[in-house]
């Protein structure tokens, strides 16, 4: 190898492995950097101050943080009366080899108005980016412990893998009585009136206060998740001084 790419090739390894560190404890953290961001960075606007854009106006280019209340006239409705709009539940068996697997994915929604004062606007949370931004109710326990619904899901992952150690459930609700943060594109049909649509990846739909939205999606390891953006970040700085490095030691061969 020519002497002016060794250091380069150096810098470039160093990023690379900081880029994988970086990466695989991100995501062992629980973090989701990139929802924190988009919510975080959106300009907020009422539902109000959306409905106001005339057509002259010119509309957001960027996702807004849309902020309102729930009116929904057919609501999903539990065993416990709680009137949902949106009702996500993911049950997960351990494997005994290690790792989880997937043994029921629910969601249901009802379509439902985003309002204030001012007025509303129509939303679909079937478009919502996963994971919703919201407290999760997290159960966990023995196999046996399960409904015997999942009797069969069991039985199937059982033949296949051996008998389940453990199970969880995840489940995550947005009721009616909640109050939105949702980041959505906003738009104008061909009459002029303004409505919000899913951004890139669906609508973040939040039921928690930015504060706590935002400490939510840094996940149940923050310290996991700094350590993994700062390995990140030092990644990127490593690539590109081993990139400007090879395009000086190219430039003086």
């Amino acid at each position: 190898m020519p002497s002016y790419l060794i250091l380069p090739a150096w810098f470039a390894l160093g990023g690379l492995v900081l880029l994988g560190l970086g990466l695989v404890l991100v995501s062992r953290s629980g973090a989701r950097p990139g929802i924190g961001r988009r919510l975080a960075g959106a300009r907020p606007l009422r539902v109000g101050q959306v409905l106001d854009l005339g057509p002259g106006d010119r509309l957001p280019e960027r996702p807004a943080r849309v902020i309102g209340r729930i009116r929904c006239s057919d609501p999903i409705i539990t065993s416990q009366d709680d009137r949902l709009v949106a009702f996500h539940r993911d049950v997960e068996v351990a494997l005994p080899r290690g790792g989880w697997r997937s043994i029921e994915r629910l969601r249901e929604s009802r379509s439902f108005e985003l309002w204030d004062h001012d007025g509303s606007l129509p939303v679909d949370p079937a478009e919502a980016a996963e994971p919703l931004v919201v407290l999760p109710h997290v159960w966990a326990g023995s196999v046996e412990a399960l409904d015997e619904t999942y009797a069969g899901a069991v039985a199937r992952v059982s033949a296949e893998h051996g008998r389940p150690t453990r199970a969880r459930s995840t489940t995550r609700m947005v009721s009616v009585v909640d109050r939105l943060l949702l980041l959505a594109a906003i738009t104008r049909d061909a009459e002029g009136r303004v409505a919000l649509a899913p951004p890139r990846g669906g609508y973040v739909v939040s039921s928690l206060e930015l504060d706590d939205a935002m400490r939510l999606l840094g996940g149940p390891h923050p310290g996991l998740m700094l350590v993994g953006m700062a390995a990140l970040a030092l990644s990127v700085l490593l690539l590109a001084a081993g990139a400007l490095l090879l395009v000086l030691g190219l430039a003086g061969a």
